[in-house]
């Protein structure tokens, strides 16, 4: 069995051909190949499977035994193919007409999903929207494995180069604590209060989005030592559950102040803190695609971003 394991697609088509042509000639016609190269294709072939699949003498060509044996497992092979190959085109058809949007946190900041996707429909009312919900150890909510087409993502990115994004929100990065700490009875605080604090990170799979809400470069600048993990989070849910347990603080961006600050959270100013900037972004190689440019454009218009 072995020796047929490299048998192609290719070389069944040829043999199915030549067999019901019986002629090699007409054969690579319709193949669009030259006779020469045809005959040696088969007699390749022949090599591998270790018999004569078409007797060859001044009469014409017949099939072998061999041959007329392996002819309706080829043309079983061949038509599989070929539902094969058709299911994958109809598959990418229906992706064509579907968008999937990531994310790996709600946008809320007053109802921005709604207002783009009625918008988006109303140019595309023939396309599907699909929403992702992503874990936040995949900062790209999705784009970096095509998992979706367009993504609702904090900056910034890892691989930047390799994506365009439209700014849909730039806030100030707040401090999320207990109502229990010593620094939730001060109005606004100062990054340099923070920095011997334990904080909740964001998995190391997010890469340089963990580094951006730990605010290294803030302490770099500040000469400060690198930061106190208390807990690593991977969503809104153990976020807050850890911010009650006093496990750290953490820096949150105001539109995402809501999800936290519910029983026993608080949030406060930061100065000396750079802001968030939320995105909808995409793969540079799917700006030409007609329902990423769409989705990107009822955003602009929505978030009003030109």
């Amino acid at each position: 069995m072995a020796m047929t394991t490299d048998v192609h697609v290719r070389e069944l088509r040829y043999f199915a051909t030549v067999a019901e042509e019986l002629h090699f000639t007409r054969a690579a016609e319709r193949l669009y190949v030259s006779q020469p190269a045809l005959s040696k294709q088969i007699r390749a072939l022949e090599r591998q499977l270790g018999a004569e699949l078409f007797r060859r003498d001044p009469q014409g060509v017949t099939l072998t035994e061999a041959g007329a044996a392996l002819l309706p497992h080829a043309l079983r092979v061949l038509a599989d193919w070929s539902d094969g190959a058709a299911a994958v085109e109809a598959a990418r058809e229906a992706r064509r007409g579907t968008l999937v949007v990531g994310m790996s946190t709600s946008p809320g900041r007053g109802g921005l999903l709604p207002a783009i996707r009625s918008r988006f429909t109303a140019a595309h009312p023939g396309a599907a929207l699909r929403l992702r919900q992503l874990s936040w150890e995949d900062s790209t909510a999705g784009l970096a494995d095509g998992t979706v087409d367009v993504a609702y993502v904090w900056l910034p990115l890892p691989d930047a180069d390799r994506y365009a994004w439209t700014v849909v929100a730039e806030e100030p990065r707040l401090v999320a604590l207990p109502d229990t700490h010593p620094l939730a009875a001060r109005p606004v605080l100062d990054f340099a209060d923070l920095t011997d604090e334990p904080f909740l990170a964001l998995p190391r799979e997010a890469g340089v989005l963990r580094d951006f809400w730990l605010a290294l470069d803030e302490r770099r600048a500040l000469a400060a030592g690198p930061p106190r993990v208390g807990a690593e989070i991977s969503g809104t849910e153990e976020t807050y559950e850890a911010l009650v347990a006093g496990l750290g603080v953490c820096l949150v961006a105001t539109g995402n102040a809501p999800l936290i600050t519910l029983g026993g959270v608080t949030t406060r100013p930061v100065r000396g803190l750079s802001p968030s900037r939320y995105a909808l972004a995409r793969r540079r190689e799917d700006e030409v695609r007609p329902l990423v440019r769409g989705y990107v454009e009822a955003c602009r218009r929505v978030t009003r971003r030109d």
